[in-house]
């Protein structure tokens, strides 16, 4: 029986524990490639939240079309297309020319942005000119606005009643990379539900204030309407012409009321019927134990 060549004897195991080696060390760079990737998703996550901060308050699809004005370099411009009641809308673009590139979609029912709502998927027409998918609506918005590639997707928001989708245009044919394409996504997903967090959050915000200056008010107004013997709408008159007389705002007029109980006024006392003092008058104290005069008749 033939015996193997020296040389062959170990090659099996040699081979095996080569190719592993191999496998691991091609392991390895696709760990760090991977890993490469996730800090770059990283980078632009942390990226898009600290832009999308600093455009607060703006309206939330407002905010998304300037960030990828921004973070885009090849795009030419930027919308965003809402669905309602059966009829897509641009409800915030970047220019006009963007604006005009959506409405021909609108106008042929054809188009990336509006099959990547309804497909609820993203798409990256690289040559308009020339893309199959939509032939009608590439050779016009190239032809007539020189926008030859796109991306488009379907933007996830918090809100189940409202479908939208992001579009992005280049001048340039394939003017988008997979890294622009994976940002898109980025800013189509996450970012956009950051924008309406901060949004609504910004509008909660505002919402308590408003609440609590409704309240110092309306206390204010019982103060007056309590020791003055006034009607509600008298003691508003008052926090009203005081507050344009001192050119202060009426929720600080309502705090000198609350805290000190009197309102000083320029302009008239209210009790039944108004009475204005001349210009030159003096103005006028309301001390919380003063109640204004009622006219009496003369004596008989």
């Amino acid at each position: 029986m033939s015996q193997p060549q020296g040389g062959d004897a170990g090659s099996g195991p040699r081979r095996r524990q080569e190719e592993k080696a191999m496998g691991g060390t091609s392991s390895a760079r696709r760990i760090d490639n991977d890993l490469g990737d996730l800090r770059i998703v990283a980078e632009a996550f942390a990226d898009l939240g600290s832009r999308l901060a600093q455009l607060q308050p703006l309206d939330p699809f407002e905010a998304i079309t300037a960030v990828a004005r921004e973070q885009f370099p090849r795009a030419a411009g930027a919308s965003v297309t809402t669905l309602r009641h059966h009829h897509f809308v641009t409800v915030a673009a970047t220019d006009d020319r963007t604006r005009r590139a959506d409405s021909i979609q609108y106008e042929l029912g054809s188009g990336p942005c509006l099959d990547a709502i309804v497909a609820r998927t993203m798409y990256r027409p690289r040559d308009l000119r020339t893309d199959e998918r939509w032939p009608a609506y590439g050779r016009r918005v190239a032809d007539e606005l020189g926008l030859d590639s796109m991306l488009s997707y379907r933007l996830v928001l918090p809100a189940d009643d409202t479908v939208a989708g992001l579009n992005l245009y280049a001048e340039q044919p394939d003017a988008f990379t997979d890294h622009d394409a994976l940002l898109g996504l980025l800013l189509a997903t996450h970012g956009v539900q950051v924008a309406t967090a901060m949004f609504y959050g910004h509008q909660v915000q505002h919402l308590k204030r408003a609440l609590k200056t409704n309240r110092r008010i309306g206390v204010a107004m019982g103060v007056l309407m309590a020791t003055h013997k006034v009607t509600d709408e008298q003691a508003f008159d008052l926090l009203r012409i005081a507050s344009q007389n001192s050119n202060r705002k009426i929720a600080e007029i309502a705090d000198d009321v609350v805290e000190t109980g009197c309102l000083d006024v320029t302009a008239y006392l209210p009790h039944g019927s108004r009475r204005r003092p001349s210009p030159s008058a003096a103005p006028q104290a309301l001390p919380p134990s003063h109640t204004p005069p009622m006219s009496r008749p003369g004596p008989p």
